[in-house]
């Protein structure tokens, strides 16, 4: 992307991030939530839940609310991510988290992080408050208590569902992946290996 392109990007106001593997150090290890919870390998976790009876779903998701609660206690910051969020907090800019996880779950994880005072309750939304990536919903929902299309924002993630939501929200997207190989390049507007990295394109574009 030309620099010109990148540099109004970067200097949008309106900043959503995912959770899991992108403010955080990875710590899922999706494989084995599937096997513990009977989900057949390679299926899509929430799908599959959702698809069940209501009983059984409910089972389901407490389960796995359970295992990732567990997980959030582990949680460490990605590098990069408590400077990138000041350096975005400092020029003003709005913060919004959309996750496959749980408020509730996203809220501690913040706070673990240390970086939960940059973002507002009501801007942290979860699988429970709208329906999960790659469904723009969370995206859309957060440019509506911003007053602003999807055009005004950047979603930065390190999986193909938020690089998905992003596009079909009509954001700029951000693919951060730390090992490298950049595997949609087609959905991504900005490639790093790092918030580091972004911190660093943030900082030269001014």
């Amino acid at each position: 992307m030309e620099e010109v392109a990148v540099a109004q990007i970067l200097g949008r106001e309106y900043w959503v991030f995912d959770l899991d593997g992108t403010l955080t150090v990875p710590v899922h290890d999706f494989a084995a939530i599937r096997a513990e919870l009977g989900i057949p390998a390679g299926a899509d976790i929430l799908g599959h839940i959702d698809a069940q009876p209501p009983e059984a779903a409910l089972r389901l998701h407490r389960q796995l609310d359970a295992i990732e609660e567990e997980l959030a206690g582990r949680a460490e910051a990605a590098a990069g991510a408590v400077r990138l969020v000041e350096a975005l907090r400092g020029r003003g800019c709005r913060l919004g988290i959309v996750t496959r996880n749980t408020k509730r779950i996203a809220l501690r994880v913040l706070e673990t992080l240390g970086v939960g005072g940059h973002f507002a309750p009501e801007h942290v939304l979860g699988r429970h408050d709208v329906l999960p990536k790659p469904d723009p919903a969370g995206l859309a929902r957060l440019g509506a208590a911003w007053g602003i299309p999807g055009r005004a924002m950047v979603m930065v993630g390190d999986y193909l569902f938020d690089l998905q939501c992003g596009r079909a929200a009509g954001t700029a997207t951000v693919h951060v992946d730390r090992t490298g190989s950049f595997r949609w390049p087609d959905l991504a507007d900005i490639a790093v290996a790092s918030l580091d990295e972004l911190a660093d394109l943030l900082r030269s574009a001014g």
